[in-house]
């Protein structure tokens, strides 16, 4: 009965999401998922997003907000992509750039902020500006074209897509839930005054915080970047847009890991999330309309999960 209770918990957004998004389609007339171009799309919406759900919710847990998340995914991928250009090295080598330029690009991100001590939201702020500055002074504010290259461009795959998703999955269940990284971190969660007077070193966990979103970024934005052929500059905080993927996501991965893994939570809110862009894309919807649903749609949870005890007690009278 409770591993029942615990099954449907886990699953049940991610199926009324699915069943509600092809009865809607069916009722358009469209077959959702109606070739491999569906399924990639779909697969690729999932990789980008789980990546950028991790990524954000790792310091948003611990109360800081990092506005610095998509100013790292754009820059370690403009690094990565000249490097991989110059050299004529292939995909794979310009995953390994990305991650590896995303994590030093977060280890920089959080030794700012542990030495500066001001608020996470004001320092991010800043290094969103430096790194899309940064960005913008090495391509000559011309971006990075990788169309042509068939190679870097054919890593868009759904083997690829799967294995990055999976590799992010296991890493995070991995380092959050069997190191002593992760016991610190969520001993930190629980309560902070009382795991640093036991010797957790608050400092050093933050910063590694840092390192590891941001070479979950740096794979974002390698994944960004092989999708769209090129990369596009963005300045006066335009990289911040893609962190709003995760927020959705990130609340109803939340709600899901009450049952589960909050690991595994985190990348059915992602799926979810991915079977609602493919249906954006499969009815064109318009992006301002997709703007427009997708708040109504995180607002409405938001507003769910905050009247959730009254909603049940009305439910049982």
């Amino acid at each position: 009965m409770k591993n029942g209770k615990k099954l449907a918990g886990t699953l049940a957004i991610p199926v009324i999401v699915f069943a509600a998004c092809l009865l809607i389609s069916s009722a358009q007339g469209i077959v959702l998922f109606d070739s491999l171009l569906s399924w990639t799309t779909f697969v690729r919406a999932a990789a980008n997003t789980v990546l950028v759900t991790f990524a954000l919710s790792i310091n948003l847990n611990s109360g800081r907000f990092d506005f610095s998340i998509g100013s790292i995914a754009l820059l370690s991928s403009v690094i990565s992509s000249m490097i991989t250009l110059k050299t004529g090295a292939g995909p794979l080598a310009m995953l390994v750039l990305s991650v590896f330029f995303g994590c030093l690009l977060g280890l920089l991100s959080g030794l700012l902020y542990v030495t500066v001590k001001l608020p996470p939201i004001i320092v991010s702020l800043a290094v969103a500006l430096f790194y899309e500055g940064f960005a913008f002074t090495l391509t000559g504010g011309h971006g990075v074209t990788l169309a042509g290259n068939a190679e870097i461009l054919g890593f868009g795959t759904i083997p690829n897509y799967l294995l990055v998703i999976l590799t992010a999955l296991v890493f995070m269940v991995i380092v959050y839930d069997h190191t002593r990284f992760g016991y610190e971190y969520k001993a930190l969660l629980s309560g902070q005054k009382v795991s640093v007077s036991t010797g957790i070193n608050e400092v050093k966990n933050a910063v590694l915080c840092y390192v590891i979103a941001g070479g979950l970024m740096g794979a974002q934005g390698f994944i960004s970047a092989t999708n769209n052929g090129s990369i596009t500059m963005a300045l006066n905080f335009g990289s911040i847009s893609v962190m709003f993927l995760a927020f959705l996501p990130m609340f109803v991965g939340g709600f899901i890991g009450r049952f589960t893994n909050d690991k595994l939570g985190y990348l059915l809110g992602a799926l979810s999330m991915a079977v609602i862009s493919l249906i954006y894309v499969r009815l064109n919807v318009s992006s301002s309309y997709q703007q427009i649903i997708s708040a109504v749609l995180m607002v409405s949870f938001l507003i769910y999960l905050n009247n959730e005890g009254r909603l049940k007690q009305i439910f049982r009278h």
